[in-house]
């Protein structure tokens, strides 16, 4: 990889995204940056580079989509690097979300990733290499977050469709990192990310705690530098084999550990009945 690549970023207005999209064109990247809001976009990005093309994408619209990649393509010429970084979290219990609440956090957080992944692949593809990074998250690997359920379950998913996804366009020279952050110091926790249930349920007391927990304890003191965790992934972008999983943070990795241990533990303590389970 060399400066001469173009990155496509999403959800570059704040958060992992913008700091990003900062880090890369201060390397000498071209990026294209996309988001929801393009004056948002617009403002924080920087003024007067030739280099930063801040583009408007509604990740829903397949048509939206496919036009903010085709202008990529015309701009810049070429594409290289995908990072599916746009998403929001959702807190509240399984009971007491709505269908239309749960729905609505896959259709961000999975179904707009696919929209990306369909529209750009046929760019690297043909032309026999890229590298996609997806942004799921340390909660979809390590489900055990009272209230966080149905934000796990669409990380699950980012986790399972990347590891597929790797597996199928790796003939192409294609490769893919599901990256798993931990708590980083961004806007993730504030009002304007994270879905709060129309409808809660007074029964769960674990979920409201961890509710206030994330608000007011959590929320502006995460451990994680954002510009650091940034600079990894550029630097996985340049390695010639990039990781298929990629744990951001001391804390990622220590969830991840308690996670490996209760399935080895799992395993171990069922072994011999759940494999006696062949024909004789």
């Amino acid at each position: 990889m060399t400066t001469s690549n173009v990155w496509f970023v999403t959800g570059a207005s704040k958060g992992l995204g913008l700091t990003l999209v900062h880090e890369l064109l201060a390397r000498g990247y071209a990026v294209a940056a996309t988001s929801r809001n393009l004056t948002e976009l617009q403002q924080a990005g920087p003024l007067d580079n030739d280099r930063f093309l801040p583009l408007h994408m509604d990740l829903s619209q397949e048509a939206s989509v496919q036009q903010a990649l085709a202008t990529t393509i015309r701009t810049f010429g070429r594409l290289d690097v995908v990072v599916n970084n746009a998403g929001y979290g959702q807190v509240g219990a399984l009971e007491e979300l709505s269908d239309q609440e749960a729905r609505q956090n896959f259709e961000v957080n999975v179904f707009g990733l696919l929209h990306v992944l369909r529209a750009a692949t046929p760019y690297l593809r043909a032309q026999g290499s890229g590298r996609v990074f997806n942004i799921s998250s340390v909660g979809g690997f390590f489900g055990s977050f009272p209230g966080w359920g149905i934000y796990c379950a669409t990380k699950f998913a980012v986790d399972g469709l990347t590891e597929s996804y790797a597996a199928e366009v790796q003939p192409f020279g294609i490769q893919a990192t599901t990256v798993k952050p931990g708590y980083f110091r961004t806007g993730f926790l504030s009002a304007g990310s994270m879905g709060q249930p129309q409808a809660p349920i007074g029964a769960y007391q674990s979920v409201r705690d961890s509710q206030i927990l994330h608000a007011e304890q959590i929320n502006g003191n995460q451990p994680g530098d954002p510009a650091k965790a940034a600079a990894v992934l550029i630097q996985a972008s340049e390695a010639e084999t990039q990781p298929l999983h990629l744990f951001l943070g001391e804390d990622a990795y220590q969830m991840a550990a308690q996670k490996i241990a209760t399935v080895q533990r799992d395993m171990q303590q069922w072994q011999a009945l759940a494999t006696a389970t062949g024909f004789a």
